[in-house]
C-alpha cells in the first residue's frame, strides 16, 4: 500500500508538470527554436503554427541562455523540433562568433537533441550556420562542431553560410562539410519549418531577367540559378515545370513592367511567391507600385524584400508553401512583408537620419507615428492599422511591427 501511494504521488507530481504541455497540444506540436529573437526569426513564433521558448528567454544582443533553453526543452514534448543549433549550443548568432567554447563543450550542449529525440520519440530539424567572415574568431572550432554532428543521424541538418562577400572563405568551407549548405541564415528557421510542416511543394521559377540567373548575386558567393535551387532543396521543395503548387518569381530590378508580365503568366499556373532582390535589405518602388496599382498584391502567395537574396528567397518561398492554403494566414505574411517594405523605403532612411545608435525607448513612438502618416494598401478589403513599432536590438537595421488587419 506504501508503494502504490508512493507511485501515485510520483505520477501525479509527473502528471502536473506535463498537463500544461499537454493541453497545448502534446505530441502533436511542433517546437521551434529559433537563432535569435530578430523578427526574422523570431516571428514565426507569432504565426500560431509552433511553439517557441518564451521570449523572455532571449535577451537581444546578450543571447539566450542554455540552462533556459535546454530546461525548456527537456520539459517540452513535441511531434517535431526546429532548432538553430547556434542558440542551442553558444547562445545565438552573434555569440557563435565570440563564444570561448570548445568543440567538447559545444557538443555536450548538442547532447540535448539526443535526449530530447530519446524521450518524446519526436524528429529534429536542425541548422547551423557558417558564420560570417571576418566577424568570427572561432570558425574551425564552428566547423568542426558541424562536421561532428553529421553522423549523429538527426533526421535533418544543413549548414548556410552567412554574407559571403567577396573574400570570405564560407563557400570554400561549406564544400568541405558532409552536410547540405547554402548561402542565407535568417531566413532559415523559416524554411526549416516549411521543411518540417509541408514538405514536397512543387515550385516552378520564373526570372524576371533570365540573364541574371548565370550570375553571382551579393553576399552568396556562387551564381542566383545555384542559390535558388539550393533553397529549393533546403526547404524539401521540388523543382518542376509543370503542374507546380506554388510559382516562384525571382526579381533582379531590371525591368518593373517585364517581371509583372511574367508574374501574370506564372500566376495562371499557381499562386506566386515574390522575392525581390534588386537590392539589399529594402524592397523596389517601382516594382510595388505596379503591384498595388494593378490590384495584384493581395492575391501574391508572398512578398518579401527584407534582406540579402538568400533571406528574401528562403522567406518568400516558406511563407508560400505554409500558408498555400490558409488565406488568412497569408493575408497577415502579406502585410507583414509590406510593412518590411514600408519600412525599408521610408522608416529606416528617416530613423537614421534623425536618430543615433543605440536607439532610445522613445524612437519607437515617433517612428511609429511617422509610419503611420504612410498610406497603406488594402488586403482583400481589409484595412492595416499599425499597432507598435519596436526596435529589439537598439538599432536601426531591424524592426519589429505590430499590426492588425480591420474589415
Amino acid at each position: 500500500m506504501v508503494a502504490l501511494l508512493s507511485q501515485w504521488k510520483a505520477h501525479r507530481k509527473l502528471l502536473c508538470l506535463l498537463f500544461p504541455l499537454l493541453t497545448s497540444g502534446g505530441l502533436a506540436q511542433t517546437l521551434y527554436v529559433p537563432l535569435d529573437n530578430r523578427p526574422p526569426n523570431w516571428t514565426p513564433c507569432t504565426w500560431g503554427v509552433v511553439r517557441c521558448p518564451p521570449a523572455e528567454f532571449y535577451k537581444g544582443r546578450s543571447g539566450v541562455g542554455f540552462l533556459d533553453l535546454a530546461t525548456w526543452l527537456i520539459n517540452t514534448p513535441g511531434e517535431r523540433l526546429v532548432v538553430s543549433l547556434d542558440a542551442l549550443a553558444y547562445g545565438g548568432l552573434v555569440q557563435s562568433r565570440a563564444t570561448p567554447l570548445s568543440v567538447p563543450e559545444a557538443l555536450a550542449r548538442l547532447t540535448l537533441l539526443r535526449a530530447w529525440r530519446g524521450k518524446f520519440g519526436g524528429k529534429v530539424v536542425a541548422f547551423g550556420v557558417i558564420p560570417r567572415h571576418p566577424d568570427a574568431k572561432y570558425r574551425e572550432r564552428n566547423l568542426e562542431v558541424l562536421r561532428s554532428l553529421a553522423d549523429w543521424g538527426l533526421d535533418y541538418l544543413e549548414a548556410p553560410w552567412d554574407d559571403a562577400l567577396p573574400g570570405s572563405p564560407a563557400v570554400q568551407e561549406a564544400a568541405t562539410l558532409p552536410l547540405p549548405t547554402r548561402p542565407g541564415a535568417d531566413e532559415s528557421g523559416q524554411l526549416m519549418l516549411l521543411r518540417a510542416l509541408s514538405p514536397g511543394l512543387r515550385v516552378r521559377v520564373w526570372y524576371d531577367d533570365p540573364a541574371a540567373a548565370r550570375q553571382n548575386t551579393r553576399y552568396e558567393g556562387i551564381p542566383l540559378e545555384e542559390s535558388v535551387r539550393r533553397l529549393l532543396e533546403s526547404g524539401g521543395m521540388q523543382a518542376v515545370e509543370q503542374k507546380p503548387d506554388l510559382a516562384l518569381l525571382v526579381y533582379t530590378g531590371k525591368d518593373p513592367r517585364q517581371a509583372v508580365l511574367t508574374l501574370l503568366r506564372a500566376s495562371r499556373e499557381a499562386p506566386v511567391a515574390v522575392a525581390d532582390i534588386a537590392s539589399v535589405n529594402r524592397g523596389d518602388k517601382r516594382l510595388m507600385d505596379y503591384l498595388l496599382e494593378l490590384g495584384r498584391y493581395p492575391y501574391l502567395a508572398s512578398y518579401a524584400c527584407w534582406g540579402t537574396p538568400a533571406n528574401n528567397l528562403g522567406s518568400a518561398l516558406a511563407q508560400g508553401g505554409l500558408f498555400l492554403r490558409d488565406l488568412e494566414g497569408r493575408l497577415d505574411r502579406l502585410a507583414e512583408g509590406y510593412l518590411q517594405y514600408l519600412y525599408g523605403e521610408v522608416g529606416r532612411p528617416w530613423v537614421r537620419r534623425y536618430f543615433a545608435e543605440p536607439l532610445l525607448e522613445g524612437v519607437s513612438i515617433l517612428t511609429l507615428g511617422y509610419l503611420r502618416e504612410q498610406r497603406l494598401p488594402k488586403l482583400m478589403g481589409d484595412r492595416l492599422e499599425l499597432l507598435s513599432v519596436e526596435f529589439p536590438w537598439r538599432r536601426s537595421f531591424e524592426v519589429a511591427l505590430r499590426f492588425r488587419r480591420v474589415r
